[in-house]
């Protein structure tokens, strides 16, 4: 075996250790210590002191956090609607209440949510409603749960944080509404929503975030998927009220032509996403703003991770609508 090159490195290796202490003799022994603990330098000791070469660590693999978003900027010009795009929607009309579907379409949608701050005000009724296999101990009773990272807050968090990155100005109400009284849920937000509409006029959305929930005929928790780009995703479902003789809501027609729109923008941006808007007896609290709307992100038996990868599609849908409608 070729015994030269060790010979080379030892020779090296003395060398360089004699200008070494010849530096820190000299009065320049913090220099000398800063040399030594760089990377590049304790590689070439390495190398010349044994023949060995060092590698690099590997990097730490990153799981991506979901709260880190980012999302496009709002639509710069207004949105048209034709007649034609009640055909692309299905609506489940559980009110019993005549409804002209191309006529809702085509009202004026009059705002600007770009304009002035903040313009979008998030909140979750049933804040404690979460989803399947979520840590144990972050479970309460009936797929609920009362930590903000796994139940409706964390999805009104990753819609707050996509708007707001576009340029919206959003308030989000992380209050637990349905907690530690779940039937006093809807007077609640009813306060809450009316002192902001009275602090904050500029408001022009309302987006009450729940999850729904459905049972087999087993009374197992069923699941709505779409594969979305080649990613399973948890089901939407707009919900809208016309109100009842005990709760009246003159005007929910202002809401439902809303809530069309949204309905049509996500199914032609993605298809299969979204459930049929449900249209029923109740009011929602959305008699309070004919902006208001509430959107049930997938049900108890889809998992975290599938409802979170549904927030981005509603994000970008509910950007394209952010300068309102073109003027007849």
């Amino acid at each position: 075996m070729n015994k030269r090159p060790d010979v080379f490195r030892v020779c090296a290796l003395a060398i360089a250790c004699a200008i070494l202490l010849r530096l820190a003799s000299g009065g320049l022994g913090a220099m000398v210590a800063q040399a030594l603990g760089h990377e590049k330098m304790a590689s070439v000791l390495l190398y010349l002191g044994t023949g060995r070469v060092a590698c690099p660590a590997a990097p730490q693999e990153q799981t991506p956090d979901p709260t880190q978003l980012t999302a496009p900027g709002p639509e710069d010009n207004p949105v048209e609607f034709s007649p034609e795009d009640g055909q692309q929607i299905q609506v489940g009309n559980f009110a019993g209440v005549d409804v002209d579907i191309p006529t809702l379409l085509q009202m004026p949608l009059d705002w600007d949510l770009t304009e002035q701050s903040p313009t979008v005000l998030i909140l979750h009724t049933h804040g404690s409603e979460s989803y399947t296999g979520i840590p144990q101990e972050a479970q309460s009773s009936g797929y609920r749960s009362l930590d903000t990272a796994y139940n409706m807050v964390s999805m009104g968090d990753a819609l707050a944080e996509y708007l707001t990155q576009a340029g919206i100005g959003v308030i989000h109400d992380r209050t637990l509404y349905d907690y530690p009284s779940y039937n006093d849920a809807y007077n609640l937000a009813r306060a809450a929503i009316q002192g902001y509409l009275a602090q904050y006029p500029s408001i022009c959305l309302v987006i009450d975030l729940h999850r729904d929930a459905a049972e087999d005929a087993a009374g197992n928790q069923v699941a709505f998927t779409a594969q979305i780009a080649g990613q399973e995703m948890a089901q939407l479902m707009i919900v809208t009220g016309s109100g009842s003789d005990t709760l009246p809501h003159p005007n929910w027609k202002e809401n439902l032509a809303l809530a069309l729109k949204l309905q049509v923008q996500l199914e032609k941006q993605y298809p299969g996403l979204c459930r049929p808007l449900a249209l029923r007896a109740q009011r929602y609290n959305q008699d309070l703003l004919p902006g208001a709307i509430l959107v049930e992100v997938g049900t108890a038996g889809n998992t975290w991770d599938q409802a979170m990868a549904s927030i981005e599609p509603l994000a970008r849908s509910i950007l394209t609508l952010a300068k309102g409608t073109e003027p007849e």
